[in-house]
């Protein structure tokens, strides 16, 4: 049992010391940092509304439109990358496949664009 435990020891370590610096970084920037936000800090930022009022107010949605299209073109973009690094091993069976992915992406973006999803007033 002591064996298994002191295989975790230098796991626990690096915890420890990783949990130490978050929280010495998160106090110092408390205690140094300036706590006085000004209008321009408070005002709306991406969300396009006021952060500090009634959240049950209605909102406008495109902006979450916007987020989930660029979230769901992110993510499959993000498919590239291992692709890429196994170029070499799957061949052209794989190269083809990513193309077929990426036409049937350009596609959904040609019609989101052609429909206004991106337009913001």
């Amino acid at each position: 049992m002591n064996a298994v435990v002191g295989q975790y020891f230098p796991i626990l370590v690096f915890l420890g010391v990783a949990f130490a610096i978050a929280f010495f970084m998160l106090a110092a920037s408390w205690l140094i940092g300036h706590q006085k936000p000004d209008p321009e800090k408070n005002s709306a930022y991406e969300c396009g509304f006021e952060a500090f009022e009634d959240a049950r107010r209605p909102f406008d949605v495109r902006f979450y439109l916007v987020s989930i299209l660029f979230i769901i073109f992110d993510l499959e973009i993000a498919f590239l990358f291992p692709w890429a690094v196994s170029l070499g091993k799957i061949g052209l069976f794989g190269f083809w496949s990513m193309m077929i992915f990426l036409a049937i992406l350009t596609i959904g973006f040609v019609y989101e664009w052609k429909k206004g999803a991106l337009e913001w007033e």
